[in-house]
């Protein structure tokens, strides 16, 4: 059974790169996962099953952000952009610009 997730042969990537790429593809589903509450959610007329998709995409969140933790602590490169741009008022586009600024000082 082949997995699509690798973009090289998997028996030359170390344990670490193949953990990370697991962890991708999981921030990613959960990802999806939000967006697929959210279109159901906005459909659906019943008050107690919406209230249940919204229980359910608030784990997706959850889990979601504990995947971009740890990837983030693997990742030194995206610990300097997240803290650059997450959590940040004024302009988005600009906390990303000095954040890849950071990056470039920080060694990136």
């Amino acid at each position: 059974m082949g997995f699509d997730q690798y973009h090289e042969p998997a028996g030359e990537l170390s344990a670490e790169v193949r953990t990370f790429a697991r962890m991708i593809a999981s921030l990613t589903e959960e990802a999806e996962a939000i967006g697929w509450y959210a279109q159901r959610m906005s459909v659906e007329p019943d008050a107690d099953a919406r209230a249940i998709m919204e229980n359910a995409q608030q784990e997706e969140f959850k889990h979601f952000a504990m995947d971009l933790e740890f990837l983030s602590r693997r990742a030194p490169k995206w610990r300097v952009a997240l803290k650059g741009v997450l959590f940040t008022d004024g302009d988005i586009v600009q906390a990303g610009e000095s954040a890849e600024e950071a990056e470039d000082k920080a060694g990136g």
